[in-house]
């Protein structure tokens, strides 16, 4: 007889998820571009609206969120019935995780896949398949090679944290015609607003037009409403039907519905994020690849850069010397590449700040 209560076993095969660190306290400046977060901070509008509804935290919030789904509807014209909120897109996942993975049924990611895919399906006891990557790049055939008549959801982060890289429409609509219908694609599209290519779609069509397409948007990267955790995913009905019936009550708080119903009309906002991404992220990858840094085109709010294993030169001694300077950025090693950083665009003091630490790292 056991002696203390125990868990589910497949939780012994679970990895908690890692995040970014925060620079070490100190005397001088410190810079955070380890979470892919909005160096602009977030809308002066969701702001405003946070603060306000913060004069009536005794009350819950809209369980259904009725006003921030009606809101998204009308910003992306879609039907608000097939909208779903969350505390994050994080927790859509864990949503479509528990509706529709279980013991004896596989999922499919790509070989360095957002991490939080393999966690939810460990935590549910589902096989988790990798799909290997060509130059860090989803490959279409590779995931459709590996379904069989046990594969239950594909996810596709597209872009993809942490490679930065995409998928044109015309494939991803290759790889869902190539899906059997009772396979469920997630299609997560957190950096999707960065992408600056004609042939990039995030999904909308695809989960309008058939029965097996799920897509995910989040308002913690271009809004820069990281701290409140609010999420959604569009779907057809009989998804949402799925997810709702495991979502739990409640679960967008007051103050980010209203922060985010905000920040969707504060259009200033949104494109003075989108310049300054898009001159800081050309500055960055410039910066890192005149070091001798290789440094793939990301379309993202952040690079991946690919250090040197000499010694004295490595990823993991660059990532220690940045930290000791107050610039934190993410190591890759949990994500299967050892050799690398992924660095977030941050105010332009940072970006200076991060591309002086490595010149003197590699000087030295």
């Amino acid at each position: 007889m056991a002696t203390r209560p125990e868990p589910v076993p497949q939780l012994a095969r679970v990895t908690p998820y890692a995040p970014g660190a925060s620079p070490k306290p100190g005397s001088g400046p410190s810079y955070k571009l380890a979470s892919n977060e909005n160096p602009l901070g977030c809308s002066p509008r969701a702001k405003a609206a946070f603060l306000a509804a913060g004069e009536k935290l005794e009350r819950y919030p809209d369980g259904g969120a009725v006003a921030l789904r009606a809101a998204i509807a009308a910003r992306f014209g879609l039907d608000p019935a097939r909208i779903i909120c969350g505390a994050g897109s994080d927790e859509i996942f864990q949503m479509i995780a528990r509706a529709y993975l279980a013991p004896g049924v596989e999922t499919i990611v790509t070989a360095h896949a957002f991490s939080i895919y393999a966690i939810l399906a460990d935590q549910c006891g589902a096989k988790v398949v990798v799909a290997p990557e060509t130059e860090l790049t989803a490959s279409v055939d590779a995931i459709l090679e590996r379904v069989t008549p046990s594969t239950r959801v594909v996810w596709l982060a597209n872009p993809n944290n942490p490679t930065g890289t995409y998928i044109p429409h015309d494939e991803v609509k290759r790889l869902h015609a190539g899906l059997p219908a009772n396979v469920l694609l997630v299609l997560d599209g957190a950096y999707a607003e960065f992408v600056r290519r004609n042939d990039y779609s995030g999904g909308f069509e695809l989960a309008g037009e058939h029965e097996n397409v799920l897509v995910t948007r989040t308002f913690s990267k271009l809004h820069g409403l990281a701290g409140v955790r609010i999420g959604w995913g569009y779907a057809p009905a009989h998804v949402i039907d799925a997810l709702e019936r495991v979502r739990m009550p409640f679960n967008a708080n007051a103050p980010g519905q209203a922060a985010a119903i905000a920040a969707l009309q504060d259009d200033d906002f949104i494109e003075r994020s989108l310049a300054h991404n898009d001159a800081e992220l050309a500055r960055l990858t410039t910066g890192l690849r005149e070091l001798g840094l290789e440094t793939p085109e990301s379309f993202c709010n952040f690079v991946i850069a690919r250090f040197p294993q000499t010694p004295g030169r490595t990823a993991a001694e660059a990532f220690a010397f940045l930290m000791e300077r107050g610039v934190t950025v993410r190591g890759m090693k949990g994500y299967g590449l050892p050799d690398h950083l992924r660095i977030s665009v941050g105010t332009r003091e940072g970006d200076d700040a991060l591309l002086a630490g490595l010149k003197t790292f590699f000087s030295k």
